[in-house]
């Protein structure tokens, strides 16, 4: 009999202590050290989301990265939002995206303006014939040691990418969503576990779940499913562009169960869950991959 494939969880990916290092923003991925493992090397995909119409916000690293590498490898054409600043990143992920087989669409626009929920949702529909999935994933994150360091403008900027933007673009998807499609959207550990020092960004997190749990209780009359994933400690460029302390990147992810933090590739398969037919009987749920951090809502 053969034995069984087993992975130590807390001997996977990166297990050492991280560089102190910072970026100005936008921060490329490409630039960080060690690079965030997406799965660019190891996602092999099944066929779970044949010829589904994706448009994924913050496509260009990190967690929204992941999910494009895996959603092409899955038989899907992505369009990809980012922030203009971060083309050589998303360029990578859209080669990635064509190696798969699949259409990309390159979207590079600021979700703290107005306009852009709008023109990135009819792009998506035109370059891809059509919308079917949405990945609500791009974030702001800035890290203040007190609520007397916190600009008002940070909290404006804050709450227009990370929730603002999501209503908008919601508004703008839904008469081109069809019964069966799905939306995912990124929320965090910090919804249900605050930082102080991030307490704009875990305030959002917070409306982000709410706004999945609700928006889910709405759409299930259009056969559409909504759900949220909630990441914890999570290598990616969010955390060098101002996200965490300098200091305290030494450290970051080590207090997890997992005593390491988490890559993005970690993530993928579960996103790919969510968009896909699997998924049927899944929508108002908050899917945790925190490395150990319980969630509730």
């Amino acid at each position: 009999m053969e034995k069984p494939v087993l992975k130590d969880p807390r001997k996977l990916y990166f297990t050492d202590k991280f560089k102190e290092q910072d970026q100005a923003a936008p921060a490329l991925q490409s630039k960080m050290d060690p690079v965030p493992d997406c799965g660019e090397h190891s996602y092999v995909g099944n066929h779970r989301l044949e010829n589904r119409r994706v448009l994924i916000t913050g496509g260009d690293s990190g967690i929204g990265r992941a999910a494009a590498i895996a959603f092409a490898r899955e038989g899907a054409d992505v369009a990809l939002q980012f922030l203009p600043g971060e083309e050589a990143d998303a360029k990578q992920v859209a080669q990635y995206i064509q190696d798969a087989g699949r259409k990309a669409v390159l979207l590079p626009y600021d979700l703290k303006d107005d306009s852009t929920p709008h023109t990135i949702v009819e792009k998506a529909v035109k370059e891809l014939d059509g919308l079917d999935t949405l990945v609500l994933n791009a974030a702001h994150q800035i890290s203040q040691p007190s609520i007397e360091d916190l600009p008002v403008q940070q909290i404006k900027d804050t709450f227009n990418i990370n929730i603002v933007a999501m209503f908008a673009i919601v508004q703008a998807a839904l008469p081109h969503l069809p019964a069966g499609s799905s939306i995912i959207t990124t929320t965090s550990v910090q919804a249900f576990k605050p930082s102080p020092h991030l307490m704009d960004y875990a305030a959002s997190k917070a409306a982000i779940a709410n706004f999945t749990v609700n928006l889910a209780q709405e759409l299930s009359a259009k056969g559409i499913r909504v759900n949220g994933v909630a990441p914890g400690p999570v290598w990616t460029p969010l955390q060098l562009a101002g996200g965490q302390p300098v200091s305290a990147l030494p450290n970051f992810g080590q207090k997890s169960l997992m005593q390491r933090a988490g890559q993005p590739a970690e993530l993928a398969p579960v996103y790919v869950f969510l968009a896909s037919n699997e998924a049927s009987y899944v929508t108002a749920q908050i899917y945790g991959v925190t490395g150990g951090q319980p969630i509730n809502l």
